[in-house]
């Protein structure tokens, strides 16, 4: 729990900063009121959620923050609730960050120095402001958070070339709802009917509203009078120097102090190891990681199907400290020069998923962390959880030594493999996290390759990689993995995925052709975790073409779903023999490090 003070708080509303170019944003001030008396370091976060509302409240309470010595500034970006503007996703908040920064030092009871925190897109507008580097900035706590914008493989509208598709619509559906009072300013009665066509648009999402193509005339967005931001970038996608660029590597070069929070289920934890990775590389030894095992917006130790124990949670975190408190020990060290925890904080805190543990490291991955191959193989029938689909590690034996039979499959974009879990989000009828993966894994169209059941535990922490021999007869098509925890009464919990477009196999600047039969390497990325795989466990390797809505279907024809609704069958093939040994790749920890 947040210490308690006497110190009693002063709150201001809606306090106006005008930006260069004479737009006025407005914020909730929060600070001591001692009279005058005292300077204080600021706080300040900028999110298009309301300040209002209690997501203005979510990552720290503000009058709990100034009650402990600080001056607390909650700002709506422009364009949203009570700031003026125009807002488009993510389009000014470098300027605009950089602008208030510079305003909130030099609000009465201000000392001049700012630290920036908050979740999601208010992790992205610390990073937005930080690349300006504002003079008054001084530290950074991004929960959350991707890196880029614009960068292919940044988790926000793309990853690695393939639309985040579910989630960003959603989102953008979602932001359009409170920007109507603002366009239908003067008849009640058209502000009733645009609002009832919004929301009936977001309602009928999960049944309809998805499967609709094509994506740049989107339905969904066309009958709601809305979409700019979707058009937007849908034509980035095509020309990717349309797309919207936070510059975030500018910001690698302040020594500025940042606490970097990320959840094993987040669909932005790429970015977030990335940005700790950069700021690290470039000398700056100031950086916490912490991650647990946690979705989007949510650390509560209750996650999917699976509860890691009160203590994996933000209430009481390894024992020690709750989320909120430890963030705020964080900006009492980097702005107050305070010792506490993060005078011995390792630099990588993170969670030991089936361990259910908390454990260190002076970089990620953990420098004692080696790879391991795991090797697919079968009798040409991986398909389903019926199949003969197995798994086995090269320290083993298990890479293949001859010619094995081809694992194939129909993916039918028409009837693709739903999503069930991961690191999304999708509306909340699409559960998040660590969900039994058995009701896709019943599908055909999904190859399931398992190990044997464990004899000792393999602990995994570190990135995760799915090395795939692959053929088509499609123009173009796409090629989902994800690895799976399989417990020992046949559950198969998710822990973490990927997907790569065959067509941007050789990197995402240029289209490769893609020949019928033809046999390509391909390399998935299914970015990081960290799970102690238990005796009696099994580890599995799913391996598909769909995870619909969260990322577009490949329609199969070469053509962009933007533009077309023709769809065709592709007949998929994965090989693993001596010449193909498709594999995972795992960083494995020593045997010492595994759990009693």
């Amino acid at each position: 729990m947040v210490p308690q003070s006497s110190r009693p708080v002063r709150a201001s509303f809606d306090v106006a900063a005008t930006m260069r170019d004479g737009t006025v944003l407005r914020a909730n001030v929060f600070q001591p009121d001692d009279g005058g008396a005292g300077r204080y370091p600021v706080l300040l976060t900028r999110l298009p959620y309301g300040k209002d509302l209690p997501l203005g409240s979510a990552a720290l309470i503000p009058e709990q923050a100034a009650r402990l010595g600080y001056v607390v500034v909650v700002q709506d970006v422009r364009g949203t609730f009570a700031s003026d503007g125009e807002f488009f996703p993510m389009l000014a908040e470098q300027r605009d960050g950089y602008d208030t920064v510079e305003w909130a030092a030099r609000l009465p009871g201000a000392n001049g120095e700012v630290g920036m925190y908050g979740v999601s897109y208010f992790g992205h507008t610390q990073w937005a402001a930080a690349s300006q580097h504002p003079p008054s900035l001084r530290a950074l706590l991004p929960m959350h958070t991707w890196n880029d914008t614009g960068a292919p493989n940044a988790g926000v509208v793309w990853r690695n070339g393939v639309l985040q598709f579910g989630g960003e619509v959603a989102w953008q559906l979602e932001m359009a709802l409170p920007q109507l009072p603002r366009r239908i300013r003067n008849d009640p009665q058209a502000l009733a009917r645009a609002i009832y066509a919004l929301t009936r648009e977001i309602d009928r999402l999960p049944t309809q509203g998805f499967s609709e193509l094509p994506l740049d005339a989107f339905g969904p967005f066309t009958r709601a009078g809305t979409g700019e931001a979707w058009r937007y970038s849908i034509e980035a996608r095509e020309n990717p120097a349309l797309a919207v660029q936070s510059a975030v590597a500018a910001a690698y070069e302040l020594p500025l102090p940042v606490f970097h929070i990320g959840g094993w289920y987040d669909l932005f934890l790429g970015g977030t190891i990335a940005n700790f990775q950069a700021m690290r590389a470039a000398g700056n030894r100031r950086q916490w990681l912490l991650i647990g095992p946690w979705t989007h917006g949510n650390v509560n130790h209750v996650q999917g199907d699976v509860d890691f124990g009160f203590v994996s949670g933000g209430a009481l975190l390894d024992y020690q400290i709750d989320l909120m408190s430890l963030s705020l020990q964080f900006f009492d060290h980097a702005l107050k020069g305070a010792a506490n925890l993060f005078n011995a904080m390792p630099p990588v805190k993170y969670f030991l998923m089936g361990a259910n543990v908390w454990k260190s490291a002076g970089t990620w991955p953990p420098a004692e962390a080696a790879t391991q191959a795991w090797y697919l193989a079968s009798s040409g029938h991986a398909n389903s959880l019926r199949g003969d689909g197995t798994l086995s590690s090269g320290v083993s034996g298990g890479r293949p030594t001859g010619a094995e039979a081809v694992d194939s499959f129909a993916y039918n974009p028409a009837a693709p493999v739903p999503t069930v879990g991961g690191a999304h989000q999708l509306p909340a009828i699409f559960r998040r996290g660590p969900v039994d993966q058995r009701p896709v894994e019943e599908r055909d169209d999904v190859l399931v390759y398992s190990s044997a059941p464990l004899e000792a535990p393999v602990v995994v922490a570190g990135p995760v990689a799915a090395t795939l021999y692959v053929a088509t007869d499609a123009p173009d098509t796409d090629f989902v993995a994800r690895l799976v925890d399989v417990y020992p009464d046949g559950r198969a919990i998710a822990l973490t995925d990927g997907v790569v477009r065959l067509s941007l196999r050789e990197g995402l600047q240029t289209r490769a052709e893609v020949r019928s039969g033809e046999v390509y390497r391909v390399e998935i990325d299914l970015w990081s975790t960290a799970n102690a795989f238990l005796p009696g466990h099994r580890i599995r390797l799913d391996v598909t073409s769909s995870s619909f809505p969260r990322w577009e279907r490949n329609l199969n024809t070469g053509a962009d779903c933007a533009r077309s609704t023709q769809m065709c069958v592709a007949r998929q093939r994965v090989l693993h023999d001596a010449d193909h040994p498709s594999h995972l790749t795992l960083y494995v920890l020593p045997a010492e490090d595994a759990p009693a």
